[in-house]
């Protein structure tokens, strides 16, 4: 094994007994209940009691990504994959425990840059009518400004808060330039390479508190990861996603490296 794998693998040992941070659940509000089990990429992070938090996206049978500020901690996480409805058990469920979670060495609690994590599942899910991989872009690649995209997820319906919706929301929304999402009138230079945005200029449809870590898919690929933002929905403020796009190659690098630290276990 080379020096870089070494430090790769010393460094899983400490991101496995990650303690977590407190949940900063950023920021569907215009949306609609899709058909049952249309995304079935798409999962809902819990606590282990059972109270969703975010939302993420299957990758291959034994990972998920979300967003690094749904960070709780590796004791204090469930996933559930193949869910609708929270409020009913459909017989579709499958409740998954994280192994290890991996957020993003750059990750910046301040300015949220670098906002990804991905999470090892102790398991494999199960493939099925009800649950499926989501498909990623390759690294670097961009979605051009205008192109409709969907985020879905269980967060707030309503900027002003009040019950998390009991089934899956979902809308549509056009990608926004960085220039104009940088502008003065908007983010006012808060947008890094490492971040797009998404939503209308006069407001009214976004994604919303327990939405985040939720998939932006354009293009049939997940080119976002939902961020933060300036409340829900608010005109002139479009949602912040992570640009998954730039950071393909940690992706594929930590998952190759987590399997290469741990192959005398496989």
């Amino acid at each position: 094994m080379d020096m870089s794998s070494l430090v790769l693998c010393i460094l899983f040992e400490v991101l496995g007994v990650n303690s977590g941070q407190e949940v900063i659940r950023g920021r569907i509000v215009g949306g609609y209940a899709p058909v049952p089990h249309a995304y079935k990429y798409i999962v809902s992070i819990q606590t282990t009691q059972g109270q969703h938090l975010c939302g993420g996206s299957l990758i291959n049978k034994f990972w998920v990504i979300t967003a690094a500020h749904c960070n709780i901690g590796v004791n204090q996480m469930m996933i559930v994959a193949g869910d609708y409805s929270r409020t009913i058990y459909e017989g579709t469920e499958q409740e998954m425990l994280p192994q290890l979670l991996f957020p993003h060495p750059d990750y910046n609690t301040v300015t949220t840059n670098n906002d990804i994590m991905l999470i090892k599942l102790r398991a494999p899910v199960y493939l099925n009518g009800y649950v499926s991989i989501a498909l990623l872009p390759r690294h670097g690649a961009s979605v051009p400004v205008g192109r409709m995209c969907r985020v879905s997820g269980w967060g707030f319906t309503s900027a002003s808060g009040g019950q998390i919706p009991s089934t899956l929301r979902t809308v549509v929304l056009p990608i926004i330039s960085t220039e104009q999402c940088n502008s003065s009138d908007s983010f006012d230079g808060s947008i890094t390479e490492n971040m797009l945005c998404a939503g209308f200029s006069t407001g009214g449809k976004d994604a919303c508190q327990g939405d985040s870590g939720g998939p932006l898919v354009c293009e049939g690929r997940v080119y976002g990861l939902v961020s933060w933002g300036r409340g829900c929905a608010e005109a002139q403020f479009p949602g912040v996603y992570t640009a998954v796009a730039k950071f393909r190659r940690w992706i594929d690098n930590t998952i190759f490296s987590y399997y290469r630290c741990n192959e005398d276990n496989i």
